[in-house]
């Protein structure tokens, strides 16, 4: 790839002169790579314990299938494309050939249910809905045929594998979709008509825990900027074979496994659905080289490789984020799976914006969510704008080349977060790390305060993950008549008799202030998490209410 400059300044023509946009797209990284390697692998798709290889040509000739099939059913330049599929090559050549057309994927996770769906086609306007006729037992041909009839554009619902129960009048994707021959005609109009790199190409929602769903807009241009930054970071090259557990119609899917990939004409994996012992075969079969996900998925392979051990020597590096991470975690990462652990933040709006690097010490990722990536930068101001004393929490605003350009009809909204100056205002709280780096102390709404004082809770949690039993933990907080709020900690533990005295003692003997520690202590199985792994707290604090 070519050599970068530092940015001076912000602004479209600011980015391309650095290097981090440019005028392609990823669909010209795809004929290069299908020109060059036709036969190198661009994805491993297992449905189930069945794999499927794809090659770079391959995948070139089945997205200008797709294309034409969309052009079939009338889709146009601009209009939004629903995508409700598992991890597969579908998703993934279904995603590419919205641009083939002039079109923008909309991906949305499996789990998403008619409420949800209806919403965001109805906000798109999408004319078309793509998505698995059934999968883990649930109808999607009933519930795409009620979000049909509830929204008027949208004209075509498109079904993978069988018509399924309720299909009312969906299309087949193979007989429909996916024509074996491209019409002639059809093809050569697909020139005239492919996104440009500021084009949109994604309209990826947030995930709506805490209110109505967003639709973040990325162009090509500023998801390149984001992969080819975290690429560049890490070191990553055409040679890595990379896995995680989270959809591919996740934003963290659909960058760290799927754009960033075939960026660099690398392989992606691709895992329909998330079993620790599978990942370990398929991290052993595939050799996989690079693993990203939150702390629950590395967690879980380690517990799982414990158990069974497989033969993990290709993998190198996992990136992880969204939690803090235990520094226990960090030393078994080394110990169980033999891979190195890097700390990242981001968001939706921005992908990876910080990350801990390969020349810092191990177990900083278990102290510090990263420094800033080439083209982007961070900042953290006080509650009327300012700057804040070093050590001292305050609001982080970021801005940069991988900024989305906005929240799709809600622009009143976009804008009401980002200052005149172009910083975004991510509604998390930071402070400084001591390295140069940010370490996340939480999310605005996510502040507890009891009596006046506000309760670190990233740090906290930080602490009691280094209790040698517990392997997860969320703290959240409940009403009190006369402090305001308390601080509860829902845990996961290896030790059911784990209670409030030994976690004091545990805080205590780390030195944490004692207005800090929880004062109710809830043990869970589990805790409810989105499809990437991030917490829903709002769950929790519902259970506090019950």
């Amino acid at each position: 790839m070519s050599t970068v400059k530092p940015l001076a300044r912000t602004g479209p023509d600011d980015y391309r002169a650095a290097g981090w946009w440019r005028d392609e797209t990823i669909l010209h990284d795809l004929r290069r790579w299908a020109a060059l390697h036709p036969d190198k692998t661009a994805l491993i798709c297992y449905s189930g314990a069945r794999a499927e290889s794809v090659g770079y040509g391959e995948l070139a000739r089945r997205v200008d299938r797709l294309a034409v099939g969309l052009l079939r059913l009338g889709v146009r330049r601009g209009d939004v494309v629903t995508l409700q599929l598992p991890n597969s090559w579908e998703l993934v050549a279904l995603c590419l050939a919205a641009a083939r057309v002039g079109a923008v994927a909309g991906p949305v996770v499996p789990n998403m249910r008619r409420r949800e769906v209806e919403f965001m086609t109805r906000l798109t306007a999408s004319p078309v809905y793509i998505g698995a006729a059934e999968l883990r037992g649930f109808s999607y041909a009933r519930m795409s045929e009620e979000v049909a009839r509830a929204v008027p554009t949208l004209r075509h619902r498109v079904l993978l594998g069988g018509s399924g129960e309720g299909s009312g009048g969906a299309l087949d994707f193979t007989d429909d979709l996916y024509a074996p021959e491209p019409d002639p005609e059809l093809l050569a109009a697909l020139e005239g008509l492919e996104a440009g790199p500021d084009d949109a190409a994604q309209i990826m929602f947030t995930s709506g825990t805490t209110g109505e769903p967003k639709g973040v807009v990325h162009s090509h241009n500023t998801l390149y900027s984001m992969n080819r930054a975290q690429a560049d970071v890490l070191g990553l090259t055409a040679h890595e074979v990379t896995a995680m557990g989270s959809p591919t119609t996740h934003q963290a899917g659909f960058t760290w496994n799927f754009v960033m990939p075939l960026l660099l004409g690398a392989t992606a994996v691709q895992v329909d659905r998330w079993d620790p012992r599978q990942m370990l075969r398929v991290v052993q079969e595939q050799r996989v080289t690079f693993f990203m996900g939150a702390p629950t998925f590395l967690s879980d392979l380690i517990d799982a490789q414990r158990e069974d051990p497989h033969d993990l020597s290709s993998l190198r590096s996992f990136a992880t984020g969204s939690a803090p991470i235990a520094p226990l975690l960090v030393e078994d990462a080394d110990a169980v799976l033999g891979c190195r652990v890097y700390a990242l933040w981001g968001m939706t709006e921005n992908g990876c914006v910080t990350v801990t690097r390969p020349e810092q010490p191990p177990l900083r990722a278990a102290e510090s969510d990263g420094t800033p990536v080439p083209g982007m930068e961070v900042r953290i101001v006080g509650r009327h704008g300012g700057p804040v004393r070093p050590g001292e929490t305050g609001l982080l605003q970021v801005r940069g080349s991988a900024q989305c350009v906005g929240y799709f009809r809600r622009q009143e909204v976009y804008r009401a977060s980002v200052t005149a100056d172009g910083w975004f205002d991510t509604g998390d709280l930071a402070r400084d790390d001591g390295h140069g780096g940010i370490r996340i102390a939480g999310r605005v709404k996510d502040v507890i305060v009891r009596g006046a004082e506000n309760i670190p809770v990233v740090e906290v949690e930080a602490a009691l993950l280094r209790h040698h039993a517990v392997k997860d933990v969320a703290v959240v907080g409940y009403p009190d008549q006369r402090l305001g709020e308390r601080a509860c900690a829902f845990l996961v533990t290896t030790d059911p008799a784990l209670g409030l005295p030994e976690l004091r003692d545990h805080l205590a003997g780390l030195g944490m202030a004692r207005t800090y520690w929880p004062e109710r202590v809830e043990q869970v199985p589990a805790l409810p998490r989105t499809p990437s792994g991030k917490i829903q707290k709002f769950a929790l604090r519902d259970r506090l209410r019950t």
